[in-house]
């Protein structure tokens, strides 16, 4: 489970504590002077961020979002009602729900040693906003958000594409304008950018301070026409549970509840994959290698399982979850909860052979290297089946820097609605490390085809000598 990543001790006493969400990107806040606290961009679990405060000895006694999520259900609301706090959301996010509604400038005493200060930053969103933390020595960091993040901004087109080049040209603004009313020495603490959908372009970095940021950071680096265009032309694809998430943090999310499923038999198993239900298998990618059962989706805890499951299924589609233990059971619970991903239709624990309905049910994948496919194409098999298809599923961006020549490309997220896009033969599929690749390997193996995976760094592609294709 995420846990606390780091503090931050900053002058005055305060003390700003990061509880990371490693799957999804982001992080949250809780900022304290030892005796009160305040917590900025929860996630739905918020028990993480309790047990942080019950550690600490402190109240929480605000609760904070800086703008309505895209990309997580967010736990403010729920926090807020937990702790007694209050629930600040930026005045013109129209919600049903009570909460304290901020403008720009205003500022919230916590106590005589520490506030926070609304700043408008529109840019990721409309409305967003970030928040200065203020103690008795003045400004001491900002939480920004979506807006400002370490190397980056938050992406633009989250509101639609019509609207991204006047977010970009805020974003801009937002950046410009934190540079302006905030010391060098400020800490930066975005929410997004460790990973996230929602940053422009990669980040880069664990910490920054404004000065830093002054020096590398495209929004404060670049002119606005440059960075607008430099932004709009990295957007790629996002995930399409993205569109459920607004809604959600604006009609006010349900309660979490995580109690385990209701085990499914291996016969009840068997009906479901058969139905062609998404009966997802929790195990890291080597184990799934070895013996898995028929027809299941590779999606292993050891990776983003959380993001690319929450892309590839239809909305409200029937889950069955498949764990070595209870815990990787309840950990993809927690996981999927953080997207909205709260009902399933069954669970199921032990190894594929306790799982099995029968021994034929049962498969294994074969796995290559970049360097076993350059050996394929020069006729040496190794025992594997010769490479007729090479299929690169990495995102539209990746894909245009780089790739294998003639490699058909179908993105892991498109795979499930355009296998029939993928030529007969056996197919040698591929990503950028193996688990996008082991996951569209599973979907490949569904649909009847032959399937190499090739679990390698795709970096090493060219060293192992295979054609390569750079750019368009």
């Amino acid at each position: 489970m995420d846990v606390v990543k780091k503090e931050d001790r900053l002058a005055g006493g305060l003390v700003v504590e990061v509880i990371e969400t490693s799957s999804l990107g982001d992080r949250s806040y809780l900022a304290t002077d030892g005796e009160v606290a305040v917590v900025v961009d929860p996630q739905r679990d918020v028990d993480r961020v309790i047990a942080a405060a019950g550690r600490l000895g402190v109240r929480i006694a605000l609760v904070l979002d800086t703008h309505v999520h895209n990309d997580y259900v967010s736990g403010g609301l729920e926090l807020a009602r937990l702790t007694g706090a209050e629930y600040g959301l930026a005045a013109a996010d129209e919600v049903p729900f009570d909460r304290r509604p901020l403008t720009d400038g205003e500022a919230v005493e916590l106590s005589p040693r520490m506030q926070v200060r609304a700043v408008a930053t529109p840019g990721h969103t409309f409305h967003h906003l970030s928040y200065v933390l203020e103690g008795t020595d003045g400004s001491v960091g900002v939480f920004t958000g979506g807006s400002l993040l370490f190397g980056t901004t938050g992406r633009t087109d989250l509101l639609g594409e019509q609207h991204s080049e006047d977010l970009a040209r805020h974003q801009h603004a937002s950046a410009q304008k934190l540079a302006s009313i905030l010391p060098d020495g400020a800490q930066i603490w975005p929410t997004h950018g460790f990973g996230s959908f929602c940053s422009a372009t990669q980040a880069s970095g664990d910490s920054a301070t404004l000065g830093e940021q002054k020096r590398i950071n495209p929004a404060l680096t670049l002119a606005e026409g440059d960075f607008v265009e430099q932004t709009l032309a990295g957007l790629d694809a996002y995930p399409a549970y993205y569109a459920h998430m607004g809604v959600q943090n604006t009609t006010g999310p349900e309660p979490l509840d995580l109690r385990e499923p209701v085990r499914a038999e291996p016969e009840e198993l068997r009906r479901r994959l058969e139905h062609g239900e998404w009966v997802v298998d929790l195990r890291s990618r080597k184990a799934y290698v070895v013996s898995h059962l028929a027809g299941t989706v590779s999606l292993g805890l050891d990776g983003p399982m959380v993001t690319w499951l929450g892309w590839m299924i239809d909305w409200g589609a029937p889950i069955t979850l498949l764990g070595e233990s209870r815990e990787q059971v309840g950990q993809a619970q927690r996981e999927l909860a953080r997207i909205g991903i709260d009902k399933f239709a069954a669970a199921a624990v032990g190894s594929p052979e306790e799982l099995a309905a029968e021994s034929g049910q049962l498969r294994s994948t074969p796995t290559a290297t970049f360097a076993d496919l350059a050996s394929a194409w020069g006729g040496s098999s190794n025992g594997l089946p010769a490479p007729e298809v090479v299929l690169d599923v990495r995102t539209n961006n990746e894909f245009t820097a780089s790739h294998i020549t003639g490699a058909v490309h179908v993105p892991l997220y498109e795979l499930k609605d355009r296998l029939d896009e993928v030529p007969a033969g056996a197919v040698w599929v591929h990503c950028g490390s193996g688990y996008r690749a082991t996951a569209a390997a599973s979907l490949l193996e569904a649909a009847g085809h032959t399937v190499v995976l090739i679990d390698d760094k795709f970096d090493t592609a060219a060293a192992a000598g295979v054609p390569m294709t750079d750019g368009t």
